[in-house]
């Protein structure tokens, strides 16, 4: 994880399953899924403020809900883990980009 970079925990619920589906497409480009509604992910604040955006425009604010919580370094480093995926955290794992 970078120092500019902020771990979030975004979490949602949406009845519409258009609206559902085009909202998670668009967090797992931007973070891992590690529940249904659940995601994880680290970004800079530029990505982070681009996500926000165009999450806002996918969802109806009569019926949906999104959340979106920040964790900080050392809230992250405290955090537990059990079970399917818990090797390896979001923002730990190596990727390549080709």
């Amino acid at each position: 994880m970078t120092d500019d970079a902020t771990r979030y925990v975004i979490c949602y619920d949406v009845p519409d399953d258009k609206r559902r589906a085009s909202l998670a497409k668009l967090l797992d480009a931007y973070g891992d899924r590690v529940q249904y509604s659940i995601f994880e992910a680290v970004l800079d604040r530029a990505l982070f403020d681009k996500m926000r955006q165009q999450a806002a425009k996918l969802i109806n604010l009569e019926e949906d809900r999104l959340a979106i919580y920040p964790l900080c370094a050392a809230c992250a480093r405290k955090s537990w883990r059990v079970g399917q995926g818990s090797d390896e955290a979001p923002g730990e794992e190596i990727v390549f980009i080709v």
